[in-house]
Protein backbone atom coordinates (compact mmCIF):
# COMPACT_ATOMS: atom_id res chain seq x y z
CA UNK A 1 0.00 0.00 0.00
CA UNK A 2 2.85 2.34 0.57
CA UNK A 3 4.40 1.76 -2.29
CA UNK A 4 1.36 2.78 -4.43
CA UNK A 5 0.81 5.97 -2.34
CA UNK A 6 4.70 6.93 -3.01
CA UNK A 7 3.85 6.22 -6.84
CA UNK A 8 3.35 9.31 -9.02
CA UNK A 9 -0.42 9.26 -10.87
CA UNK A 10 0.82 8.82 -14.36
CA UNK A 11 2.43 5.45 -13.06
CA UNK A 12 -0.73 4.32 -11.27
CA UNK A 13 -2.49 5.31 -14.79
CA UNK A 14 -0.24 3.15 -16.90
CA UNK A 15 -0.94 0.55 -14.55
CA UNK A 16 -4.85 0.52 -14.17
CA UNK A 17 -4.96 0.56 -18.17
CA UNK A 18 -2.73 -2.48 -18.59
CA UNK A 19 -5.01 -4.33 -15.74
CA UNK A 20 -8.04 -3.09 -17.84
CA UNK A 21 -6.74 -4.38 -21.59
CA UNK A 22 -5.10 -7.36 -20.22
CA UNK A 23 -6.78 -10.30 -22.55
CA UNK A 24 -9.64 -12.12 -21.48
CA UNK A 25 -9.78 -15.95 -21.94
CA UNK A 26 -12.66 -16.83 -24.53
CA UNK A 27 -15.60 -18.96 -23.53
CA UNK A 28 -17.66 -21.12 -25.88
CA UNK A 29 -20.39 -23.18 -25.54
CA UNK A 30 -20.52 -26.95 -25.64
CA UNK A 31 -22.64 -26.80 -29.15
CA UNK A 32 -20.18 -24.34 -30.52
CA UNK A 33 -17.46 -26.31 -29.56
CA UNK A 34 -18.97 -29.34 -31.22
CA UNK A 35 -19.97 -27.56 -34.17
CA UNK A 36 -16.28 -26.27 -34.70
CA UNK A 37 -15.23 -30.11 -35.25
CA UNK A 38 -16.64 -29.78 -39.23
CA UNK A 39 -18.55 -32.39 -41.31
CA UNK A 40 -16.67 -35.46 -40.10
CA UNK A 41 -19.55 -34.62 -36.61
CA UNK A 42 -22.63 -35.25 -38.37
CA UNK A 43 -21.75 -39.01 -39.22
CA UNK A 44 -20.58 -39.23 -35.69
CA UNK A 45 -23.83 -37.58 -34.40
CA UNK A 46 -26.14 -40.65 -36.32
CA UNK A 47 -23.74 -43.37 -34.22
CA UNK A 48 -24.30 -41.72 -31.31
CA UNK A 49 -28.49 -41.01 -31.94
CA UNK A 50 -27.96 -45.00 -32.83
CA UNK A 51 -26.11 -46.37 -29.99
CA UNK A 52 -28.74 -44.91 -27.72
CA UNK A 53 -31.76 -45.70 -29.52
CA UNK A 54 -30.20 -49.61 -29.72
CA UNK A 55 -29.45 -49.76 -25.97
CA UNK A 56 -32.89 -48.39 -24.46
CA UNK A 57 -34.88 -51.13 -27.25
CA UNK A 58 -32.50 -53.98 -26.48
CA UNK A 59 -32.50 -52.87 -22.40
CA UNK A 60 -36.44 -52.84 -22.64
CA UNK A 61 -36.97 -55.65 -24.34
CA UNK A 62 -34.10 -57.89 -22.38
CA UNK A 63 -35.84 -56.07 -18.80
CA UNK A 64 -38.85 -57.66 -20.21
CA UNK A 65 -37.58 -61.36 -20.62
CA UNK A 66 -36.37 -61.36 -17.32
CA UNK A 67 -39.12 -60.58 -15.59
CA UNK A 68 -41.07 -64.11 -14.20
CA UNK A 69 -42.81 -64.65 -11.12
CA UNK A 70 -40.82 -66.55 -8.34
CA UNK A 71 -43.44 -69.24 -7.79
CA UNK A 72 -44.34 -69.87 -11.83
CA UNK A 73 -41.95 -73.09 -11.20
CA UNK A 74 -43.51 -74.16 -8.37
CA UNK A 75 -47.51 -73.51 -9.77
CA UNK A 76 -45.88 -75.88 -12.58
CA UNK A 77 -44.36 -78.28 -10.89
CA UNK A 78 -47.89 -79.03 -8.26
CA UNK A 79 -50.08 -78.89 -12.09
CA UNK A 80 -47.84 -81.74 -13.47
CA UNK A 81 -47.60 -83.85 -10.54
CA UNK A 82 -51.15 -84.17 -10.19
CA UNK A 83 -51.65 -84.81 -13.33
CA UNK A 84 -53.46 -81.45 -14.37
CA UNK A 85 -50.68 -80.86 -17.85
CA UNK A 86 -53.80 -78.72 -19.36
CA UNK A 87 -53.10 -75.62 -16.09
CA UNK A 88 -49.86 -75.74 -16.41
CA UNK A 89 -49.45 -75.52 -20.02
CA UNK A 90 -52.54 -72.88 -19.45
CA UNK A 91 -50.26 -71.01 -16.96
CA UNK A 92 -47.08 -71.08 -19.61
CA UNK A 93 -49.23 -69.87 -22.59
CA UNK A 94 -50.51 -67.06 -20.32
CA UNK A 95 -46.71 -65.75 -19.31
CA UNK A 96 -45.40 -63.82 -21.32
CA UNK A 97 -41.30 -64.50 -21.10
CA UNK A 98 -38.93 -66.98 -22.33
CA UNK A 99 -38.91 -69.45 -19.52
CA UNK A 100 -42.46 -69.52 -19.86
CA UNK A 101 -42.26 -70.39 -23.26
CA UNK A 102 -39.44 -73.24 -22.77
CA UNK A 103 -41.30 -74.73 -20.20
CA UNK A 104 -44.57 -74.72 -22.74
CA UNK A 105 -42.68 -76.80 -25.52
CA UNK A 106 -41.61 -79.23 -22.57
CA UNK A 107 -45.34 -79.52 -21.80
CA UNK A 108 -46.28 -80.44 -25.27
CA UNK A 109 -43.77 -82.90 -25.48
CA UNK A 110 -44.61 -84.56 -22.18
CA UNK A 111 -45.12 -88.40 -22.99
CA UNK A 112 -41.86 -88.27 -25.08
CA UNK A 113 -38.19 -89.76 -24.22
CA UNK A 114 -36.46 -87.44 -22.26
CA UNK A 115 -33.82 -86.55 -24.46
CA UNK A 116 -36.76 -85.37 -26.99
CA UNK A 117 -38.00 -83.56 -24.59
CA UNK A 118 -34.48 -82.11 -23.75
CA UNK A 119 -33.83 -81.29 -27.14
CA UNK A 120 -37.15 -79.33 -27.79
CA UNK A 121 -36.62 -77.10 -25.28
CA UNK A 122 -32.72 -76.28 -25.94
CA UNK A 123 -34.14 -75.27 -29.29
CA UNK A 124 -36.90 -72.88 -28.42
CA UNK A 125 -34.12 -71.56 -25.81
CA UNK A 126 -31.59 -71.14 -28.67
CA UNK A 127 -34.61 -68.90 -30.11
CA UNK A 128 -35.30 -67.08 -27.43
CA UNK A 129 -31.54 -66.17 -26.84
CA UNK A 130 -31.23 -64.80 -30.80
CA UNK A 131 -34.09 -62.30 -30.09
CA UNK A 132 -31.97 -61.05 -26.65
CA UNK A 133 -29.02 -61.11 -28.49
CA UNK A 134 -30.91 -59.48 -31.79
CA UNK A 135 -28.97 -55.86 -32.77
CA UNK A 136 -26.90 -55.74 -29.80
CA UNK A 137 -23.81 -56.20 -33.10
CA UNK A 138 -24.96 -52.97 -33.34
CA UNK A 139 -23.85 -51.21 -30.23
CA UNK A 140 -20.06 -53.67 -30.81
CA UNK A 141 -19.90 -52.40 -34.20
CA UNK A 142 -20.41 -48.30 -33.09
CA UNK A 143 -17.99 -48.90 -30.04
CA UNK A 144 -15.66 -49.63 -32.84
CA UNK A 145 -16.06 -47.23 -35.73
CA UNK A 146 -16.85 -44.35 -33.60
CA UNK A 147 -13.33 -43.68 -32.50
CA UNK A 148 -12.20 -44.36 -36.73
CA UNK A 149 -14.74 -41.83 -37.46
CA UNK A 150 -12.92 -39.34 -34.89
CA UNK A 151 -9.19 -39.81 -35.80
CA UNK A 152 -10.24 -39.73 -39.59
CA UNK A 153 -11.54 -36.12 -38.57
CA UNK A 154 -8.67 -35.19 -36.82
CA UNK A 155 -6.52 -36.14 -39.37
CA UNK A 156 -8.31 -34.56 -42.57
CA UNK A 157 -8.64 -31.62 -39.99
CA UNK A 158 -4.87 -31.58 -39.80
CA UNK A 159 -4.10 -31.79 -43.47
CA UNK A 160 -6.52 -28.82 -44.19
CA UNK A 161 -4.37 -27.11 -41.44
CA UNK A 162 -1.32 -27.26 -42.96
CA UNK A 163 -2.27 -27.29 -46.32
CA UNK A 164 -3.65 -23.85 -45.16
CA UNK A 165 0.16 -22.73 -43.81
CA UNK A 166 1.73 -24.31 -46.90
CA UNK A 167 -0.25 -22.00 -49.20
CA UNK A 168 -0.37 -18.79 -47.16
CA UNK A 169 2.79 -18.96 -45.11
CA UNK A 170 1.02 -17.92 -42.00
CA UNK A 171 2.38 -20.25 -39.24
CA UNK A 172 1.56 -18.08 -35.86
CA UNK A 173 1.77 -20.49 -33.16
CA UNK A 174 -1.75 -19.12 -32.01
CA UNK A 175 -3.40 -20.41 -35.41
CA UNK A 176 -1.56 -24.00 -35.70
CA UNK A 177 -2.49 -24.45 -31.71
CA UNK A 178 -6.20 -23.28 -32.21
CA UNK A 179 -6.32 -25.16 -35.51
CA UNK A 180 -4.78 -28.52 -33.71
CA UNK A 181 -7.61 -27.98 -30.53
CA UNK A 182 -10.49 -27.95 -32.74
CA UNK A 183 -9.68 -31.04 -34.99
CA UNK A 184 -9.19 -32.97 -31.79
CA UNK A 185 -12.68 -32.54 -30.90
CA UNK A 186 -13.78 -34.91 -33.63
CA UNK A 187 -11.36 -38.09 -31.38
CA UNK A 188 -12.94 -36.78 -28.20
CA UNK A 189 -16.37 -36.96 -29.66
CA UNK A 190 -15.48 -40.37 -31.57
CA UNK A 191 -13.77 -41.83 -28.60
CA UNK A 192 -16.63 -40.82 -25.81
CA UNK A 193 -19.26 -42.46 -28.16
CA UNK A 194 -17.22 -45.58 -29.16
CA UNK A 195 -17.03 -46.14 -24.99
CA UNK A 196 -20.10 -45.17 -24.64
CA UNK A 197 -21.50 -48.47 -26.73
CA UNK A 198 -18.90 -50.45 -25.69
CA UNK A 199 -20.42 -49.98 -21.98
CA UNK A 200 -23.59 -50.44 -22.95
CA UNK A 201 -23.04 -53.75 -24.89
CA UNK A 202 -21.53 -55.38 -22.13
CA UNK A 203 -23.98 -54.03 -19.46
CA UNK A 204 -26.59 -55.88 -22.06
CA UNK A 205 -24.79 -58.85 -22.84
CA UNK A 206 -24.43 -59.64 -18.58
CA UNK A 207 -28.10 -58.71 -18.33
CA UNK A 208 -28.98 -61.53 -21.44
CA UNK A 209 -26.31 -64.39 -19.28
CA UNK A 210 -28.58 -63.63 -16.05
CA UNK A 211 -31.77 -64.32 -17.89
CA UNK A 212 -30.23 -67.25 -19.67
CA UNK A 213 -29.18 -68.63 -16.13
CA UNK A 214 -32.73 -68.27 -15.46
CA UNK A 215 -33.87 -70.32 -18.80
CA UNK A 216 -31.43 -73.09 -17.99
CA UNK A 217 -32.42 -73.78 -14.38
CA UNK A 218 -36.17 -73.44 -15.01
CA UNK A 219 -35.17 -76.51 -18.03
CA UNK A 220 -33.46 -78.47 -15.25
CA UNK A 221 -35.91 -78.03 -12.94
CA UNK A 222 -38.75 -79.26 -15.69
CA UNK A 223 -37.12 -82.00 -16.38
CA UNK A 224 -36.30 -83.34 -12.75
CA UNK A 225 -40.40 -82.46 -12.47
CA UNK A 226 -41.06 -85.06 -14.92
CA UNK A 227 -39.05 -88.06 -13.51
CA UNK A 228 -40.70 -87.65 -10.44
CA UNK A 229 -43.90 -89.53 -9.34
CA UNK A 230 -47.32 -88.69 -9.71
CA UNK A 231 -49.81 -88.59 -6.72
Amino acid sequence: MWLLLQANPQQLADTTKALITQPVAETISLWSLLDRGGWIMYPLYGLFIAAIFVFFERFIAIRNASRIEDNFMSMVRDNIITGNVTAARTLARNTNNPVARIIDKGLQRIGKPIDAIEKSMENVGKLEMYKMERNLNILSLIAGIAPMFGFLGTIIGMVQLFYGISSTGEYTLSSIAGGIYVKMITSATGLIIGLMAYVGHNYLTTQIDKTANKMEAASAEFIDVLQEPTR
